[in-house]
């Protein structure tokens, strides 16, 4: 079970929205807190969501840093 920022079960294909502004490594901006982001997948591992995020490409994050939309 993957749980988001406010312990609400996430599931494939939901839509989350970033909680925090996030740095990304070789980006020259990070991620800005309230992104939304759409049609996630879950996985396994410490970065438990795979997503595109429109103007970053694809991207794995931390459920802890995603709010359910």
């Amino acid at each position: 079970v993957v749980l988001d920022a406010n312990g609400n079960v996430l599931q494939d294909g939901d839509d989350v929205v970033i909680v925090k502004d996030l740095p990304v490594k070789g980006a020259p901006k990070p991620i800005k807190a309230g992104t939304k982001v759409k049609n996630i997948r879950l996985t396994d591992g410490d970065h438990n969501i795979d997503c595109k995020i429109t103007g970053f490409g694809s991207m794995a994050l931390k459920s802890e840093f995603v709010k359910k939309a």
